[in-house]
């Protein structure tokens, strides 16, 4: 698969791009964009797993959902009702669980409906382990193809979605971190009120 690098840093990493190759396979047809993007977050893998896992209440980290409603059991095949915050040229988005894999650690959702121009969206999401500052940290690689709406360049497209991904990943990593502060802090709080009241 041929991907550009959407966040602006330059060419993948030599790891990054056997992930995308690994795990990233889904192929643009014509009249359709694809993209990629890197984040790397300062939390161990399981902690932001846990957040990405949710198929069911993405609002835990996506600043534009204010509401989701899934249908049935969470499993392939489930299917969501989000509810988009105003801002955004849509209201409602309809969504498929593709893959959920917690041995991989890769999260895949297509959109079939809703009020919006992103029409067969799918997308791929991949967590990896890694060491950022000599701490247990996370590579979050996102792709994604998409139909080229009529009336949009594949750049104007492209732009688009990846601005709609930066801002989830950053909230991602917001979120991550500021939980994986809290707990690295916790034990120390815990410790300093036996000894204050002791």
């Amino acid at each position: 698969m041929m991907m550009k690098k959407g966040n602006g840093d330059g060419a993948f990493s030599n790891v990054e791009m056997e992930y995308l190759r690994r795990h990233h396979t889904q192929e643009p047809h014509q009249n359709q964009c694809s993209s990629a993007l890197v984040k790397h977050i300062k939390a161990p893998l399981p902690l932001v797993w846990s957040l990405v896992r949710r198929f069911d209440e993405p609002q835990k980290y996506k600043p534009f959902v204010s509401r989701c409603v899934v249908r049935g059991n969470l499993e392939i095949g489930s299917l969501r009702e989000v509810d988009v915050k105003s801002g955004l040229p849509a209201t409602t988005s309809t969504e498929r669980l593709e893959i959920l894999d917690d041995n991989q650690h890769i999260l895949s959702v297509r959109i079939i409906g809703g009020d919006h121009r992103l029409r067969n969206y799918s997308s791929i999401m991949s967590l990896h382990p890694e060491i950022i500052d000599g701490r247990p940290g996370t590579l979050v690689i996102e792709s994604f193809v998409v139909d080229v709406p009529e009336g949009n360049t594949e750049d104007e497209t492209c732009y688009f979605i990846e601005a709609l991904i930066k801002c989830n990943l950053k909230s991602l990593a917001d979120v991550s971190e500021g939980l994986a502060v809290q707990d690295r802090t916790e034990p120390i709080d815990r410790m300093r009120d036996l000894l204050i009241s002791g």
